[in-house]
């Protein structure tokens, strides 16, 4: 077994450092999977939730406009009033469906800790700078320093 030096080749340090950064960049990513995961659900929570009242909504406009008109209707108004009143009812009910779906929607957050972790992993990287290397006396490759 070698023993171990205070220097390294070229080669150790190149293989370490993508070794390292490698590790980082699959880090990242399974943060923000991980972050992103969370917001997929409330989303698609949202998203179901305003596409139930959708079809909701179209399914049952035909048939309780007619319906609900006529028994309006009934009792003495005329036709036409019956079926803005029922209109503006069916309306109401689907702005409430939206204000809900938009409540869930804005649940949804962004992935901060993902954001903040690969900031400073780009600040490191924009801050490192590369030793100069050091010839040797007898013309050999130059060693690194520190």
């Amino acid at each position: 077994m070698p023993e171990p030096t205070s220097e390294r080749t070229v080669g150790q340090l190149f293989a370490a450092a993508t070794a390292d950064l490698s590790a980082l960049v699959h880090d990242e990513i399974a943060l923000a999977k991980q972050e992103i995961r969370k917001d997929v659900i409330k989303g698609a929570t949202g998203g179901g939730a305003f596409g139930v009242a959708a079809v909701i909504g179209l399914a049952s406009i035909p048939m309780f406009s007619f319906a609900a008109a006529y028994g309006i209707h009934s009792s003495g108004l005329g036709l036409v009033w019956c079926f803005l009143i029922v209109g503006g009812a069916f309306v109401v009910l689907a702005a409430i469906a939206a204000l809900l779906a938009v409540r869930a929607f804005k649940k949804i957050t962004p992935p901060d800790r993902t954001i903040a972790s690969t900031k400073a992993t780009v600040d490191v990287l924009k801050n490192a700078k590369p030793h100069p290397a050091v010839p040797s006396a007898d013309g050999s490759a130059p060693a690194l320093t520190r």
